[in-house]
C-alpha cells in the first residue's frame, strides 16, 4: 500500500513523525481532529496500535458497583445523581455489596469497579467497610475504585492528605484508581460545567499521590459537550506530561458525552465518527500510554469493533451492572452486560484476537490466542 493514497499530502508530515517515533505536538493534534479524511487519521493510529499490540485485543471480566448516586457537585453533564424528577436517591450499605457480589460469584470476575457521588455524610471508616466487603466475598478480585474527586472527599473526612488517605486505603484492599472526575482539564469547561468539583492542577494532585504509594491507575476524556478542538488537544497533552512524570497510568478511555437526562439534552447525541476520531487521535497523542479503550458500553459493540482498527485495543469488559450513563427506577435493575463468549466473538467478527487481561493487562486465559490462531475457538 501507498500511505499517501491514503493519507494525502495533508497527513502525510504527521506519517513521517508516526513511522520514526518522533512525538506529535499540539498543532499535529489539532491536524487529526480537523481534517476530513477520518480514514487517514484511523490508518496512522492503526500503526501504532499494531506496533504496540498486533492484532491483540484485551477484554476484563469485571462489575461495576455504583455505592450511592447522592452527590452534591451537581455537575451540569451527570444524569446518575439523585435528584428531582430524576433518579431515586440510594446509598448501599456494606452489606448490599456484598450482596451484589453474591449474585455473580458464578463468573470468575477479576476486577471490580467501585465508583459513587460525592456524599458529604458518608465517614472515612464507610469507604474501608466497601473495600473489606468486597475482599471478604472475592478476596483475590483486584478493585479498582473511587475517583480522583471521591479520594479528594475522603481525604477531607478522613483528615489526612491525599498521599496517607491512599495508604490507608490501599492496605484495606484498594488496588487502582479510576479515571473519571477529571472530565477534561479546561479550567472554562470546569466552571461552566462542574465548578463544585476539583479542576484539573488538583486531579493531578491526586494522580501523583497515587503514584508515590504505588498505586496504578486509568485515565479518561469527556468529549462532545461544550469543549473545543484545542480543548481536547490540550487535555491530552497535558496526560502525556503528565504520564512522562509518573508512568502510572495504564490506559485512557475516550467517554463520548451522553446528553440525555442532563442539564445539557439540548445537545446532539454522540456520532461513531465522533467516537473513532477521538480514539484514533488519543492513541497518536499519547505516545505514552500502553493501552487505548473503546468503552463498549458509550460507543455500541459496533462502533467498538471497528475502533480495534482506528487505535483502540481494548474493549473494557463484561460490566455487570452500569448505572452512570443508562438505569431504570431502581438501583442496578437493568443490567449491561456481554459474556465472555460474546465479548470474544465480537473481537473475533472484528478481525482481532481476543486475549482476557487483568487490570493490570496480565493475560488471563494463557491458551487462549493460541486457540484462536488454530482455529479452534
Amino acid at each position: 500500500m501507498h500511505p499517501e493514497r491514503v493519507l494525502g499530502d495533508e497527513l502525510m508530515p504527521v506519517y513521517e513523525k508516526v513511522i520514526t517515533g518522533k512525538r506529535l505536538e499540539e498543532a499535529d493534534g489539532r491536524l487529526l481532529y480537523r481534517t476530513p479524511n477520518l480514514t487517514g487519521v484511523g490508518f496512522l493510529a492503526n500503526i501504532v496500535r499494531e506496533s504496540l499490540h498486533g492484532d491483540r485485543a484485551y477484554y476484563v471480566r469485571n462489575q461495576h458497583i455504583n455505592y450511592t448516586n447522592l452527590c452534591n457537585k451537581l455537575c451540569k453533564f451527570c444524569s446518575f445523581y439523585a435528584k428531582k424528577g430524576g433518579p431515586a436517591p440510594y446509598t448501599l450499605t456494606p452489606e448490599q455489596v456484598k450482596q451484589r457480589l453474591r449474585q455473580y460469584l458464578h463468573v470468575p470476575i477479576t476486577e471490580v469497579h467501585i465508583v459513587g457521588g460525592i456524599h458529604p455524610k458518608l465517614p472515612f471508616q464507610y469507604y474501608l467497610d466497601v473495600l473489606q466487603a468486597v475482599k471478604e466475598v472475592r478476596p483475590d478480585v483486584h478493585i479498582k475504585a473511587f475517583t480522583a474527586v471521591e479520594v479528594v472527599q475522603i481525604a477531607e473526612v478522613a483528615k489526612m492528605g491525599y498521599e496517607d488517605t491512599l495508604r490507608v486505603l490501599k492496605a484495606a484492599g484498594l488496588d487502582s484508581l479510576p479515571g473519571g472526575g477529571l472530565e477534561i482539564y479546561s479550567e472554562r469547561v470546569h466552571q461552566q460545567l462542574f465548578p463544585r468539583k476539583i479542576g484539573g492542577d488538583e486531579w493531578s494532585e491526586v494522580a501523583r499521590a497515587a503514584a508515590r504509594v504505588g498505586l496504578s491507575q486509568y485515565a479518561t476524556m469527556l468529549y462532545g459537550h461544550i469543549e473545543s478542538v484545542e480543548e481536547r488537544v490540550e487535555h491530552l497533552v497535558r496526560l502525556r506530561e503528565l504520564q512522562d512524570e509518573t508512568g502510572h497510568f495504564l490506559a485512557l478511555t475516550p467517554l463520548s458525552f451522553h446528553p440525555e437526562g442532563t442539564e445539557l439534552e439540548h445537545l446532539p447525541h454522540p456520532s461513531g465518527y465522533d467516537d473513532l476520531r477521538n480514539i484514533a487521535v488519543s492513541r497518536l497523542l499519547l505516545d505514552n500510554f500502553p493501552h487505548i479503550k473503546s468503552f463498549w458500553v458509550m460507543n455500541t459493540p459496533a462502533v467498538t469493533q471497528v475502533a480495534l482498527w482506528y487505535g483502540a485495543d481494548d474493549v473494557d469488559g463484561t460490566i455487570h451492572e452500569y448505572e452512570i450513563v443508562y438505569q431504570d427506577d431502581s438501583p442496578g435493575e437493568r443490567h449491561q452486560v456481554l459474556t465472555r463468549q460474546q465479548m470474544i466473538d465480537l473481537i473475533l467478527e472484528a478481525g482481532r484476537i481476543p486475549v482476557e487481561r487483568d487490570s493490570h493487562y496480565r493475560e488471563v486465559s494463557s491458551r487462549l490466542e493460541e486457540r484462536v490462531l488454530s482455529g479452534r475457538i
